[in-house]
């Protein structure tokens, strides 16, 4: 090969490997982590419990700048999840509820929040250490009835949260 066909070929690739790399299919995200129990609402997406859009793909992905308080922690294609008229199924429980996270990558943990009504109902620190593959919280919520529950993992290596709602019926 000629050095005139060498460096053709080398600056075709060095042209084509942009568009390549935008025209292939992205691999999912490895991210991070979502409430599983009671099934949250990105976890009724992935089980097909509710009709969904991208989340069911990636219940665990979830991840918005700390302090934030929507399901689906300001991510636009996930808008779906702060939308309380889509059918969500409502989990019976007591007032205390035990709340199971289950994670695809375990980052240095701040704390876990939970909320009701904008009011925070629970607060367990990380110690920021890195989390076992699944964690439980038991959370009093106080009061009775139709709740939904904003759950939310502070991350202590990132300026980011993860951010789960939880819909129950608590007796």
């Amino acid at each position: 090969m000629s050095l005139r066909r060498r460096i053709a070929a080398v600056a075709a690739g060095v042209l084509a490997a942009p568009l390549v790399s935008v025209a292939l299919p992205s691999a999912p995200a490895l991210a991070h982590g979502y409430v599983s129990s009671p099934p949250s609402r990105q976890a009724q997406c992935a089980a097909k419990t509710v009709s969904c859009g991208a989340i069911q793909w990636e219940p665990q992905s979830v991840e918005g700048p700390k302090g934030l308080r929507s399901c689906n922690g300001g991510v636009a294609r996930f808008a779906e999840l702060n939308d309380n008229s889509k059918g969500w199924r409502v989990s019976n429980t007591g007032r205390t509820v035990t709340f199971n996270w289950t994670f695809t990558a375990r980052h240095r943990t701040a704390n876990y929040e939970y909320y009701v009504d904008g009011r925070r109902v629970g607060f367990f620190d990380g110690g920021n250490q890195q989390p076992p593959a699944t964690v439980s919280h038991s959370v009093n919520l106080g009061a009775s009835g139709r709740q939904t529950v904003l759950a939310i993992w502070n991350i202590g290596d990132t300026a980011n949260a993860f951010y789960a709602c939880i819909d129950v019926n608590a007796s």
